[in-house]
């Protein structure tokens, strides 16, 4: 119990200070957190409200943004922010007991925690509007949610390891992640697709994170496609990519 709480204290203590770093003290500050993913979901909620029906096969146009956009803002989330973040914060890693693990993990749990407060008013405040229907199955949106968390953040570790292996990383994750944008499952559901193209695009983890996130929203009233099952293989093989990667790299940080 005592080493669980000198780790838990140490994670409060770096997420405080990642709060402090990126917001300060004045204005908004943290509240930024909450407002980003906010300003950018419902943004795009507006423009798409303009350009398109109010329905979009069957599926109500601020649903399916809202259910492909805050899952998108999430991997962004979880991956963007957490390369190359080894190197910048080694000065923290000559105090015990801070590790790499710590910086992550905390820089992580930040990014996941914001983001869902954010989808959580944007939901609140759509429902309240009667713009959206709630939740058909909530346990299923949250496990939904939470794969997304999951598969990222063990995303995340790889990109965080390797930025350390390799710095021009950095510079081609960005193009990589565009490129990788129209196959992810945000802008389409698997349904709509022809019969060859849905098993091609089942192949990508994501695809089954944005549709099991999205099943949760919808119920039974859409068709949707995912496996649990292929999204946890996938999430725990990169998790332990990831710890492994963690593990090899850690040597190379300099305390600076």
């Amino acid at each position: 119990m005592v080493l669980l709480r000198r780790h838990w204290g140490a994670l409060k203590a770096l997420v405080v200070r990642d709060l402090m770093v990126r917001y300060g003290r004045n204005n908004l500050g943290f509240i930024w957190t909450l407002l980003e993913p906010m300003i950018l979901c419902t943004g795009v909620m507006v423009l798409w409200s303009f350009i398109h029906q109010p329905i979009i096969h069957g599926v109500p146009i601020v649903t399916f943004v809202v259910t492909g956009y805050m899952p998108l803002t999430l991997w962004r989330h979880m991956t963007n922010p957490v390369t190359g973040i080894l190197r910048r914060n080694s000065s923290l890693l000559c105090h015990q007991p801070l590790s790499h693990v710590h910086v992550l993990f905390a820089r992580s749990s930040l990014e996941f925690l914001s983001t869902t407060a954010a989808l959580l008013v944007i939901y609140f405040v759509l429902v309240t509007l009667d713009l959206v229907e709630p939740v058909a199955d909530l346990g299923l949106a949250l496990s939904g949610w939470l794969f997304v968390a999951w598969f990222f953040g063990a995303v995340g570790m790889l990109l965080a390891a390797l930025t350390e292996l390799w710095e021009a990383t950095e510079k081609i994750i960005p193009p990589m992640q565009y490129l990788a944008l129209p196959l992810s499952g945000t802008f389409f559901m698997v349904d709509w697709m022809p019969g060859y193209a849905q098993k091609l695009l089942l192949l990508n983890p994501s695809v089954h994170c944005f549709e099991m996130f999205r099943a949760g929203f919808l119920g039974e009233a859409m068709t949707t496609h995912y496996d649990p099952w292929y999204l946890a293989a996938w999430s725990t093989a990169l998790t332990v990519a990831g710890s492994g990667a963690l593990y090899t790299v850690r040597d190379r940080i300099q305390f600076t």
